[in-house]
């Protein structure tokens, strides 16, 4: 299910159409699905509309679905979605960046180029070359592939890899302004030999959501929750076998909440089905914002188990899943990494696990079922450090201060 905040407006009329005197001035690119339930969406959201409001008309250039339309007019922008049948990721990024090259017009006066991935970067830097008026470009680096493919696609070899790294080299030699989620990101493009006054750290933020009240959507007893993709360093093999450290809490459940549709938890359901957990899991897939939030409100603990992998430790992140508990004020327990700890400084704002330590993560569950009044307090604690920090206001604030000053 699409998020709801990121439907279609039909009646969006405030753009010109093709053949106004009135041209876009900026573009988004990124090869993402969008709208979708992941937290890549919601970023994009974000930054795209900040950007476009920046320069306004602007056009977001993304993949699309056989669910959504092909073209599509918003109040704040054109959107084009690409759209393949191509099975291979790789052939599949590379018919985007053609489509992309195909796709923007020479004839309009660009101001702005911002995009999100080595596929997208390549067809805008040549792009820019060709025109007049050479556009700057912003590279928004949320994800290298040359670190992220290895944990989706083990197969992809050494050689594909040092390929893409050096297109994603490209990117970073030819954008003006580099932005990313993390400090450890930033530190990595440093040590990759990107001057770091070129490099913008903006995380990701959180609004505080307006939940009317309505009937606990959860399990009846206590539950802690998981939501996000089901990637293999976001730990959820680890926050299923901490289940067994568990089993004198009888009661308790986890609550799984699957941004992925239902067939990618096969291993997992079989994993608990092995560890003999199955019973005290329940799974939702894909849900809208508003349920989602509804069931994070009422859980005990969302957990944040990342693994101590490079993808974490290197490339780092800035998890949308502990910003959006925090401002619920839900209580965190998240695995201690740097890139957590950039979020989360204070030792009395979450509880901290070793990362792939399910006994560990057990043990921190335990500590907070034993006392549920501090954990709750320390929920509303690190509501108080989101507001005062982590706003998606304060976010889109930084990016278009970089954006003015870029363009000035």
């Amino acid at each position: 299910m699409l998020l709801q905040r990121y439907m279609i407006n039909p009646k969006s009329s405030i753009l010109p159409g093709p053949n106004s005197p009135l041209q876009p001035q900026c573009l988004y690119a990124a090869f993402d699905l969008y709208p979708s339930s992941k937290g890549a969406a919601t970023h994009m959201y974000y930054f795209a509309q900040t950007l476009f409001k920046s320069f306004p008309p602007g056009q977001l250039f993304v993949i699309g679905s056989s669910k959504l339309p092909n073209y599509q007019r918003e109040e704040w922008a054109e959107i084009f979605r690409f759209q393949s049948e191509e099975p291979n990721f790789l052939k599949r990024s590379q018919e985007f960046s053609q489509w992309l090259t195909q796709k923007v017009s020479r004839d309009h006066a660009w101001k702005l180029f911002h995009f999100r991935d080595p596929w997208s970067g390549l067809a805008l830097i040549e792009l820019s070359g060709t025109l007049p008026n050479k556009p700057k470009l912003v590279y928004e680096v949320n994800g290298l592939p040359s670190i992220e493919l290895p944990y989706r696609y083990p197969w992809v070899s050494e050689k594909t890899l040092e390929k893409i790294r050096g297109r994603e080299k490209i990117c970073m030699q030819a954008a003006d302004l580099l932005v990313c989620p993390s400090g450890v990101i930033r530190d990595y493009l440093v040590k990759d030999g990107i001057p770091s006054q070129k490099i913008q750290v903006i995380p990701n933020g959180a609004e505080i959501p307006s939940l009317p009240p309505g009937p606990r959507l959860g399990p009846p007893s206590p539950y802690i929750l998981y939501f996000g993709a089901l990637q293999a360093w976001q730990g959820i093999e680890e926050t299923l076998r901490s289940l067994k450290y568990l089993q004198d809490f009888p009661e308790l459940k986890l609550v799984i909440c699957s941004s992925n549709r239902e067939k990618y938890a096969r291993p997992f359901r079989r994993l608990a089905e092995k560890l003999e957990v199955s019973s005290q899991i329940q799974w939702y897939f894909e849900l809208p914002k508003k349920e989602l939030y509804a069931l994070l409100s009422q859980a005990h603990l969302s957990l944040a188990p990342l693994q101590a992998c490079r993808r974490n430790l290197e490339q780092g992140c800035s998890p949308l899943k502990i910003l959006e508990s925090m401002a619920l004020a839900t209580p965190v327990l998240a695995s201690d990494l740097p890139a957590v700890r950039e979020i989360l400084p204070d030792p009395d704002m979450a509880l901290f696990a070793r990362p792939g330590r399910p006994a560990d993560l057990a043990r921190q569950i335990r500590l907070s079922l034993e006392y549920p009044e501090q954990i709750q307090e320390m929920g509303l604690r690190a509501q108080k450090h989101l507001i005062q920090h982590f706003t998606w206001k304060k976010q889109c604030d930084l990016l278009r201060a970089s954006y003015e000053e870029l363009i000035s």
